[in-house]
């Protein structure tokens, strides 16, 4: 019988992988390939006193497959990166890049002027420039009844 060398912490990492797998989340080391529902455009997100900047890399999408949307202060961005088709006589020998359906959402802080949000699609970065008004949309509204 051989010995082998417990290593608690491998144990460790190597259960939260499987949890990460069952939920369905990327794991955490990429010791496996990323499926198609793992991938997720990288965001930056900036701000300043008038504006919050939103930078999505999304290289490889076609402008006319993104989608922004807005609905109850969620900023929503979906969209689909289209597999290449094999050709014959071609024969891939490893495809790392992810395909499919991707989803961002973000929570808008009161402040952003939904009306006055702008978006621009350029070599593969969605730019979103949200401007703030002085005056934050209220969260609930007082009704007189009359």
């Amino acid at each position: 019988m051989a010995l082998t060398k417990w290593e608690p912490l491998r144990e460790i990492e190597e259960m939260f992988d499987r949890y990460t797998k069952a939920m369905g989340w990327p794991l955490a080391r990429g010791s496996e390939p990323m499926t198609a529902a793992d991938w997720t455009p990288k965001v930056d997100i900036s701000e300043t006193d008038s504006q919050i900047l939103i930078k999505a890399d999304i290289p490889g999408v076609a402008k006319e497959d993104v989608k922004v949307t807005l609905e109850n202060g969620m900023l929503s961005i979906r969209g689909e990166r289209r597999q290449e088709k094999e050709d014959k006589g071609e024969k891939f020998h490893r495809i790392e890049r992810s395909y499919g359906s991707f989803y961002r959402s973000f929570s808008l802080p009161r402040t952003v002027d939904a009306q006055a949000i702008k978006a621009s699609f350029d070599n593969g970065m969605l730019q979103l420039i949200l401007p703030k008004t002085a005056t934050p949309a209220p969260d609930s509204v007082e009704i007189k009844v009359e």
